[in-house]
């Protein structure tokens, strides 16, 4: 059994932090060491400690003085948008039809569609990224190359073909059977293969049929163990025109109820504008509301109100995501960076221990995932992200007046990107070290 002992400052959460002094919300060695075998996480503590456990002769990889913390998860990200990100001038519909649609469309080639794969799971590994809750194509095929890459890379990721047979180009439109079809065909091949997991994926109650709603229940009740993510409440002419086509509904999220959709692994995107109705309804089935604050500025949709969600009487779980294309940048630091602004305009602040603990353990508890990913833990998989808080002159300038941990998490929440990113582990093995700057 080949092991590795990765000494650094270690730092991992146990529940969200309530303020930058809220030690007991988290555990942090100084000097730590993890000791890593077979993917996983055997022992955690002080390096001392754990390099007597190890004995001799195992390697030690020296990561200090940088943090290290787990890989981050990303809970709604779209990978047929990688040439759809900085598109200029539009709004949620408008972007739609201008822009995704048409470069999705692409996503009919196989090759495209494996090429796109690999730069997509190359970027999120530069950013400290090791899990992601993907959009694939309505092709089949863009989920088979998904899937393919993160298998070859060993990842633990969620993501699935987009089901719509509605209110967009013929070329990426399915139907109500072969989106069913397709989407079995792709759970018997992919889930629980390796470290995969598939989302039931109808893209948004505009694009899906009453028939393919339909569909997309028969595939939760049939496989009460994915995952299920869309789109929900991002933009007013969004709300209206899904009204139009649901007219019995009371609301947008009783559509999603009235065909199933709602769960404790069920994801939906952006739920900017709820009323108080919508998000009991979603508070007491356990969903998952997914923060996108990139996008949600980019498109001008609205402002998520993160803290009157956690705090209500019936609180609301909660993800974060980076929502790539419509979201402006591929980093989980940069997206806390601009989540940070968007809950001061809210009237709020959230303070940097949170954020981390949010786009680590906070998303993996999100995901039901937390005994897998998220965390530092004996028995957990070693997917890790060891952290620089001097990787630019203007980090290191700043860096000379931190004085405490809480400091440094905002600095690099403020300041940090990919460039922050020292290393990453996917499994236990080094991930964006390895990976080419030549083949884009």
């Amino acid at each position: 059994m080949n092991q590795t002992l990765i000494r650094g400052r270690i730092l991992t959460f146990l529940r969200w932090p309530d303020s930058r002094a809220d030690r007991d919300a988290y555990r942090y060695e100084e000097d730590g060491g993890l000791l890593i075998a077979d993917g996983k996480i055997v022992a955690a503590g002080p390096y001392a400690a754990i390099a007597a456990k190890a004995g001799e002769g195992v390697e030690t990889i020296d990561h200090r003085p940088n943090l290290v913390l787990p890989g981050f998860v990303d809970c709604h990200v779209h990978m047929p948008q990688m040439q759809v990100i900085a598109s200029y001038g539009t709004e949620l519909l408008d972007w739609l039809n201008t822009y995704t649609f048409p470069e999705e469309s692409k996503f009919r080639n196989a090759q495209h569609g494996r090429r796109i794969a690999r730069l997509f799971l190359d970027e999120m590994l530069r950013q400290g990224t090791t899990t992601v809750v993907a959009y694939c194509s309505v092709h089949k095929e863009s989920a088979e190359a998904f899937f393919a890459e993160s298998h070859d890379r060993d990842m633990l990721n969620i993501a699935g073909k987009v089901m719509m047979d509605r209110n967009a180009p013929e070329a990426v439109l399915d139907t109500p059977q072969s989106g069913y079809d397709d989407s079995k065909a792709l759970i018997a091949e992919w889930h629980g293969r390796g470290r995969q997991h598939y989302a039931i994926t109808p893209r948004f109650a505009i694009t899906s049929t009453p028939e393919q709603m339909e569909m997309a229940g028969a595939l939760m009740r049939e496989h009460p163990d994915l995952h299920m993510q869309t789109h929900l409440s991002e933009n007013h002419a969004e709300i209206a025109f899904t009204q139009e086509l649901y007219p019995w509904s009371r609301d947008y999220t009783e559509i999603y109820e009235h065909y199933g959709l709602l769960g404790r692994k069920s994801l939906f995107g952006h739920c900017i504008h709820l009323s108080e109705r919508e998000v009991d309804t979603l508070s007491d089935s356990g969903s998952v509301a997914v923060f996108c604050p990139t996008s949600n500025l980019f498109l001008g949709s609205g402002l998520f109100d993160y803290q009157r969600y956690r705090r209500r009487e019936k609180p609301l779980r909660i993800a974060v995501a980076t929502d790539v294309g419509g979201g402006t940048n591929y980093s989980m630091l940069r997206t806390m960076d601009e989540g940070y602004k968007v809950i001061a305009l809210n009237g709020e602040k959230l303070n940097p221990l949170a954020a981390f603990w949010q786009i680590t353990r906070g998303n993996a508890e999100a995901l039901s995932l937390a005994d897998r990913i998220g965390t530092l833990e004996p028995g957990t998989d070693a997917d890790i992200a060891v952290l620089d808080s001097r990787a630019t002159p203007v980090m290191r300038l700043r860096m000379e007046t931190v004085e405490s941990l809480a400091e440094e998490l905002f600095l690099l929440q403020t300041l940090g990107d990919d460039r922050a990113i020292r290393e990453v582990y996917v499994a236990g093995k080094p991930a964006k070290s390895v990976i080419s700057s030549a083949d884009v």
